[in-house]
Parts: structure tokens; sequence; C-alpha cells
């Protein structure tokens, strides 16, 4: 038969237990921030790209659109 576990030892559990639980909260939530962050800072540069045309560019000698 098990022995009878002291108070402090549960006590001991728990708050081992619960370090781990906000660490790992911790670790989750820093690693979500910084993938959001990445995809933000590269909305942007997807935005100011120039939309690709159709149409061909005819350059007359001075080197002016015609």
């Amino acid at each position: 038969m098990r022995e009878k576990k002291s108070p402090g030892l549960k006590i001991l559990w728990v708050w081992t237990f619960g370090t781990f639980a906000i660490l790992i909260g911790s670790v989750m939530r820093n690693k979500m921030r910084d993938m959001e962050n990445l995809i933000n800072s590269q909305e942007p540069n997807n935005q100011t790209q120039p939309p690709a045309q159709d149409a061909a560019v005819v350059l007359d000698d001075d080197q002016k659109l015609i």
C-alpha cells in the first residue's frame, strides 16, 4: 500500500506543474506574436509591388513613352 504523501509534497507538485504551464503558455504566446509580426511585416511589401501590366511599353528615340 502507498504511503500518505505530506501536504508539502502535494503543494510542491502543484507549484511545479503550475510553473510549467505558465512557462509553456508564455513561450507559445511569444511564438504566436512573432509569427503575427512576421506576417504583418510581409503584407506591406506585397501591397507596394506595382501591378503587372499586360500592355507593352513603347519608347521613342528620346526615351519617352509614346
